[in-house]
Protein backbone atom coordinates (compact mmCIF):
# COMPACT_ATOMS: atom_id res chain seq x y z
CA UNK A 1 0.00 0.00 0.00
CA UNK A 2 1.42 3.72 -1.11
CA UNK A 3 0.46 6.59 1.01
CA UNK A 4 1.99 8.81 -2.09
CA UNK A 5 -0.94 11.24 -3.20
CA UNK A 6 -1.43 13.52 -6.34
CA UNK A 7 -4.19 15.49 -7.76
CA UNK A 8 -6.56 14.39 -10.23
CA UNK A 9 -8.36 16.56 -12.39
CA UNK A 10 -10.50 13.49 -14.25
CA UNK A 11 -11.08 9.77 -14.55
CA UNK A 12 -12.51 9.16 -17.43
CA UNK A 13 -14.43 5.15 -18.16
CA UNK A 14 -14.82 4.07 -20.98
CA UNK A 15 -11.89 5.54 -23.30
CA UNK A 16 -11.04 3.69 -26.70
CA UNK A 17 -8.85 6.23 -27.89
CA UNK A 18 -6.04 5.99 -25.42
CA UNK A 19 -4.19 2.81 -25.76
CA UNK A 20 -5.78 -0.57 -27.30
CA UNK A 21 -9.53 -1.56 -26.24
CA UNK A 22 -11.87 0.08 -23.23
CA UNK A 23 -9.56 2.03 -20.75
CA UNK A 24 -9.43 3.80 -17.81
CA UNK A 25 -7.89 7.47 -18.23
CA UNK A 26 -6.47 8.61 -15.21
CA UNK A 27 -5.74 12.66 -15.52
CA UNK A 28 -2.95 13.63 -13.43
CA UNK A 29 -2.72 17.55 -12.67
CA UNK A 30 0.93 19.27 -13.06
CA UNK A 31 2.71 19.41 -16.31
CA UNK A 32 6.42 20.29 -17.25
CA UNK A 33 5.60 22.31 -20.52
CA UNK A 34 2.79 25.24 -21.29
CA UNK A 35 2.19 24.03 -24.97
CA UNK A 36 0.62 26.81 -26.79
CA UNK A 37 -2.44 24.99 -28.40
CA UNK A 38 -2.67 23.24 -24.57
CA UNK A 39 -6.31 21.73 -24.64
CA UNK A 40 -6.38 20.70 -21.05
CA UNK A 41 -5.44 23.91 -19.10
CA UNK A 42 -6.87 22.86 -16.33
CA UNK A 43 -3.99 20.10 -16.08
CA UNK A 44 -1.22 22.87 -16.29
CA UNK A 45 -0.79 23.14 -12.47
CA UNK A 46 -0.49 20.93 -10.05
CA UNK A 47 -2.88 21.85 -7.57
CA UNK A 48 -6.84 22.27 -7.32
CA UNK A 49 -8.39 25.50 -8.94
CA UNK A 50 -11.68 27.10 -9.26
CA UNK A 51 -13.55 26.66 -12.66
CA UNK A 52 -16.65 29.25 -13.60
CA UNK A 53 -18.80 27.95 -16.31
CA UNK A 54 -20.74 31.90 -16.47
CA UNK A 55 -23.27 30.62 -18.65
CA UNK A 56 -24.68 28.53 -15.69
CA UNK A 57 -24.64 31.04 -12.93
CA UNK A 58 -27.47 32.40 -12.26
CA UNK A 59 -27.06 35.15 -10.06
CA UNK A 60 -27.98 34.18 -6.81
CA UNK A 61 -24.96 35.36 -4.57
CA UNK A 62 -24.79 32.30 -2.29
CA UNK A 63 -20.71 32.27 -3.13
CA UNK A 64 -20.63 36.01 -2.38
CA UNK A 65 -21.96 35.39 1.42
CA UNK A 66 -19.78 32.04 1.74
CA UNK A 67 -16.37 33.01 0.66
CA UNK A 68 -13.85 33.33 3.69
CA UNK A 69 -11.72 35.82 1.89
CA UNK A 70 -14.62 37.73 -0.03
CA UNK A 71 -13.41 37.17 -3.46
CA UNK A 72 -16.85 36.86 -5.63
CA UNK A 73 -18.82 40.06 -7.50
CA UNK A 74 -20.68 41.02 -9.88
CA UNK A 75 -20.38 43.80 -12.41
CA UNK A 76 -22.85 44.53 -15.04
CA UNK A 77 -24.30 40.93 -14.62
CA UNK A 78 -20.79 39.82 -15.02
CA UNK A 79 -19.28 37.24 -12.18
CA UNK A 80 -16.01 38.66 -11.04
CA UNK A 81 -13.30 36.40 -9.23
CA UNK A 82 -10.36 37.62 -7.87
CA UNK A 83 -8.32 34.67 -8.49
CA UNK A 84 -4.70 35.67 -7.82
CA UNK A 85 -5.96 35.44 -4.00
CA UNK A 86 -8.38 31.99 -4.04
CA UNK A 87 -7.29 29.11 -2.16
CA UNK A 88 -9.84 26.64 -3.94
CA UNK A 89 -11.41 26.05 -0.56
CA UNK A 90 -14.26 24.79 -2.50
CA UNK A 91 -16.93 26.77 -0.49
CA UNK A 92 -18.24 28.65 -3.12
CA UNK A 93 -18.40 25.14 -5.23
CA UNK A 94 -20.88 23.63 -2.57
CA UNK A 95 -23.63 26.07 -2.52
CA UNK A 96 -23.20 26.63 -6.07
CA UNK A 97 -25.61 25.53 -8.87
CA UNK A 98 -23.43 24.23 -11.01
CA UNK A 99 -21.27 26.92 -12.49
CA UNK A 100 -18.43 26.85 -10.19
CA UNK A 101 -16.62 23.94 -9.54
CA UNK A 102 -13.25 22.85 -8.17
CA UNK A 103 -11.27 21.16 -10.50
CA UNK A 104 -8.93 18.28 -9.18
CA UNK A 105 -9.14 16.38 -5.91
CA UNK A 106 -6.07 14.86 -4.14
CA UNK A 107 -6.21 11.07 -4.36
CA UNK A 108 -3.52 8.00 -2.98
CA UNK A 109 -2.80 5.25 -5.53
CA UNK A 110 -5.39 2.72 -3.97
CA UNK A 111 -8.37 5.00 -4.24
CA UNK A 112 -7.64 5.60 -7.67
CA UNK A 113 -7.15 1.50 -8.48
CA UNK A 114 -10.19 1.29 -6.63
CA UNK A 115 -12.19 3.45 -9.18
CA UNK A 116 -10.35 1.81 -12.23
CA UNK A 117 -11.06 -1.91 -11.06
CA UNK A 118 -15.16 -1.14 -10.98
CA UNK A 119 -14.65 -1.61 -14.80
CA UNK A 120 -11.90 -4.86 -15.24
CA UNK A 121 -14.45 -6.91 -16.76
CA UNK A 122 -14.17 -4.48 -19.97
CA UNK A 123 -11.10 -4.29 -20.07
CA UNK A 124 -10.50 -8.53 -19.90
CA UNK A 125 -13.27 -8.82 -22.89
CA UNK A 126 -11.64 -5.94 -24.84
CA UNK A 127 -7.68 -5.99 -24.31
CA UNK A 128 -8.19 -2.39 -22.66
CA UNK A 129 -7.01 -1.30 -19.05
CA UNK A 130 -5.50 1.41 -17.68
CA UNK A 131 -4.01 4.71 -18.95
CA UNK A 132 -2.22 7.48 -17.14
CA UNK A 133 -2.25 11.08 -19.02
CA UNK A 134 -1.63 14.23 -17.39
CA UNK A 135 -1.09 17.24 -17.24
CA UNK A 136 2.35 14.81 -17.55
CA UNK A 137 2.65 12.30 -15.40
CA UNK A 138 6.15 12.48 -15.10
CA UNK A 139 5.79 15.46 -13.15
CA UNK A 140 5.19 13.50 -10.26
CA UNK A 141 7.56 10.84 -10.72
CA UNK A 142 7.28 9.06 -7.24
CA UNK A 143 3.27 8.79 -8.20
CA UNK A 144 3.20 7.79 -11.40
CA UNK A 145 6.02 4.55 -10.84
CA UNK A 146 3.78 3.53 -7.45
CA UNK A 147 0.51 3.60 -9.48
CA UNK A 148 1.67 2.12 -12.60
CA UNK A 149 3.82 -0.89 -10.21
CA UNK A 150 0.36 -0.98 -8.41
CA UNK A 151 -1.89 -1.31 -11.68
CA UNK A 152 0.33 -4.27 -13.24
CA UNK A 153 0.20 -6.19 -9.18
CA UNK A 154 -3.80 -6.06 -10.10
CA UNK A 155 -2.48 -7.66 -13.80
CA UNK A 156 -3.98 -4.45 -15.78
CA UNK A 157 -2.91 -3.46 -19.04
CA UNK A 158 -1.05 -0.47 -18.52
CA UNK A 159 -0.16 3.10 -20.81
CA UNK A 160 1.07 6.01 -20.38
CA UNK A 161 0.84 8.80 -22.32
CA UNK A 162 3.85 11.41 -21.76
CA UNK A 163 6.11 14.44 -23.54
CA UNK A 164 9.07 12.57 -22.64
CA UNK A 165 10.65 15.62 -20.86
CA UNK A 166 11.96 14.35 -17.49
CA UNK A 167 15.01 12.63 -15.69
CA UNK A 168 16.33 9.20 -17.92
CA UNK A 169 15.99 7.47 -14.31
CA UNK A 170 12.73 8.37 -13.92
CA UNK A 171 11.38 6.75 -17.12
CA UNK A 172 13.83 3.88 -16.96
CA UNK A 173 11.90 3.30 -13.09
CA UNK A 174 8.37 2.55 -14.85
CA UNK A 175 9.73 0.66 -18.15
CA UNK A 176 8.66 -2.83 -16.24
CA UNK A 177 5.54 -1.20 -15.33
CA UNK A 178 3.87 0.25 -18.85
CA UNK A 179 2.98 -1.71 -21.42
CA UNK A 180 2.95 1.05 -24.23
CA UNK A 181 3.99 4.42 -24.41
CA UNK A 182 2.20 7.37 -25.95
CA UNK A 183 4.71 9.59 -26.75
CA UNK A 184 4.24 13.05 -27.86
CA UNK A 185 6.10 14.31 -30.72
CA UNK A 186 4.93 17.77 -30.57
CA UNK A 187 7.88 19.42 -32.49
CA UNK A 188 10.94 18.05 -34.65
CA UNK A 189 13.26 21.87 -34.89
CA UNK A 190 13.91 21.96 -31.23
CA UNK A 191 14.18 26.13 -31.37
CA UNK A 192 10.21 25.91 -32.27
CA UNK A 193 9.83 23.29 -29.95
CA UNK A 194 10.93 25.77 -27.39
CA UNK A 195 8.96 28.57 -28.85
CA UNK A 196 5.88 26.53 -28.86
CA UNK A 197 5.79 24.89 -25.34
CA UNK A 198 8.70 26.49 -23.45
CA UNK A 199 11.48 23.88 -23.74
CA UNK A 200 13.57 22.35 -26.14
CA UNK A 201 12.90 18.61 -27.71
CA UNK A 202 16.55 17.64 -26.98
CA UNK A 203 15.97 15.62 -24.06
CA UNK A 204 12.65 14.57 -25.29
CA UNK A 205 14.54 12.18 -28.40
CA UNK A 206 17.04 11.50 -26.69
CA UNK A 207 14.81 9.38 -24.07
CA UNK A 208 12.82 8.20 -26.56
CA UNK A 209 15.42 6.77 -28.46
CA UNK A 210 16.70 5.42 -24.72
CA UNK A 211 12.90 3.44 -24.53
CA UNK A 212 12.99 2.17 -28.16
CA UNK A 213 16.64 1.06 -27.66
CA UNK A 214 15.07 -0.65 -24.46
CA UNK A 215 12.42 -2.74 -26.21
CA UNK A 216 9.87 -0.05 -25.25
CA UNK A 217 6.09 -0.33 -27.42
CA UNK A 218 5.65 2.97 -28.37
CA UNK A 219 2.81 5.00 -30.19
CA UNK A 220 3.74 8.49 -31.50
CA UNK A 221 1.02 11.05 -30.62
CA UNK A 222 1.40 14.42 -33.29
CA UNK A 223 -0.20 17.34 -32.36
CA UNK A 224 -0.63 19.70 -35.81
CA UNK A 225 -1.50 23.13 -35.45
CA UNK A 226 -2.66 24.82 -38.37
CA UNK A 227 -0.04 28.01 -39.39
CA UNK A 228 2.45 26.50 -36.18
CA UNK A 229 3.77 22.71 -36.96
CA UNK A 230 2.21 22.08 -39.91
CA UNK A 231 5.06 22.11 -41.60
CA UNK A 232 6.20 19.90 -44.78
CA UNK A 233 9.51 19.42 -42.72
CA UNK A 234 7.94 18.77 -39.63
CA UNK A 235 5.31 16.37 -41.38
CA UNK A 236 8.09 14.57 -42.65
CA UNK A 237 10.72 14.39 -39.59
CA UNK A 238 7.93 12.58 -37.85
CA UNK A 239 7.77 9.91 -40.75
CA UNK A 240 11.69 9.52 -40.73
CA UNK A 241 11.79 9.26 -36.72
CA UNK A 242 8.71 6.57 -36.62
CA UNK A 243 11.31 4.59 -39.29
CA UNK A 244 14.22 4.52 -37.62
CA UNK A 245 12.53 4.01 -34.40
CA UNK A 246 12.72 -0.24 -33.42
CA UNK A 247 9.70 0.14 -30.89
CA UNK A 248 7.11 2.11 -32.98
CA UNK A 249 4.48 0.40 -33.79
CA UNK A 250 2.22 3.49 -35.39
CA UNK A 251 1.90 6.87 -35.30
CA UNK A 252 -1.27 8.46 -34.60
CA UNK A 253 -1.74 12.57 -36.11
CA UNK A 254 -4.05 14.48 -33.58
CA UNK A 255 -5.67 17.30 -35.61
CA UNK A 256 -5.82 20.33 -33.61
CA UNK A 257 -9.21 21.44 -32.05
CA UNK A 258 -10.24 24.36 -29.64
CA UNK A 259 -11.47 22.52 -26.07
CA UNK A 260 -8.96 24.32 -24.59
CA UNK A 261 -10.53 27.92 -25.30
CA UNK A 262 -13.48 27.69 -23.10
CA UNK A 263 -11.53 25.96 -20.09
CA UNK A 264 -9.44 28.56 -20.59
CA UNK A 265 -12.20 31.38 -19.80
CA UNK A 266 -13.29 28.95 -17.33
CA UNK A 267 -9.70 29.53 -15.33
CA UNK A 268 -9.81 32.98 -16.05
CA UNK A 269 -6.68 32.62 -18.16
CA UNK A 270 -5.61 33.28 -21.77
CA UNK A 271 -6.10 31.66 -24.61
CA UNK A 272 -3.15 31.67 -27.05
CA UNK A 273 -4.36 30.34 -30.50
CA UNK A 274 -8.44 31.84 -30.93
CA UNK A 275 -7.32 32.42 -34.32
CA UNK A 276 -6.76 28.91 -35.00
CA UNK A 277 -9.11 27.04 -36.86
CA UNK A 278 -9.71 23.22 -36.76
CA UNK A 279 -8.46 21.65 -40.05
CA UNK A 280 -10.85 20.19 -42.75
CA UNK A 281 -10.61 16.31 -43.25
CA UNK A 282 -8.70 16.47 -46.18
CA UNK A 283 -6.18 18.82 -44.71
CA UNK A 284 -5.71 15.82 -42.58
CA UNK A 285 -5.22 13.22 -44.93
CA UNK A 286 -2.75 15.41 -46.87
CA UNK A 287 -0.59 15.22 -43.22
CA UNK A 288 -1.07 11.60 -43.11
CA UNK A 289 0.16 10.84 -46.82
CA UNK A 290 3.10 13.37 -46.18
CA UNK A 291 4.19 11.46 -42.81
CA UNK A 292 3.23 8.04 -44.31
CA UNK A 293 5.61 8.57 -47.52
CA UNK A 294 8.85 8.64 -45.02
CA UNK A 295 7.93 5.45 -43.16
CA UNK A 296 6.19 1.67 -43.70
CA UNK A 297 4.87 2.64 -39.72
CA UNK A 298 1.10 2.61 -39.98
CA UNK A 299 0.01 6.04 -39.71
CA UNK A 300 -3.64 7.00 -38.76
CA UNK A 301 -5.85 9.85 -37.68
CA UNK A 302 -6.10 9.82 -33.68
Amino acid sequence: MSDEKCFVFNIQKFCVNDGPGIRTTVFLKGCILDCLWCHNPESKSPKKQLMLNESRCIGCGECLRVCPLELHSFSDGKHLIERDKCTACGKCAEVCSGALEICGKEMTVDEILQEVNKDASFYKNSGGGMTVSGGEPLAHPRFTYELLKAAKGHGLHTCIETCGHAKWEDIEAILPFVDIFLWDVKETDSALHKKYTGVTNDRILDNLHRISEAGASIVLRCPIIPGYNDRNEHLTAIGRLAEELYGVTHVEVEPYHSLGSHKCTELGCTYELDEVSAPEDKTVEEWIKIIASQTKKDVRKA
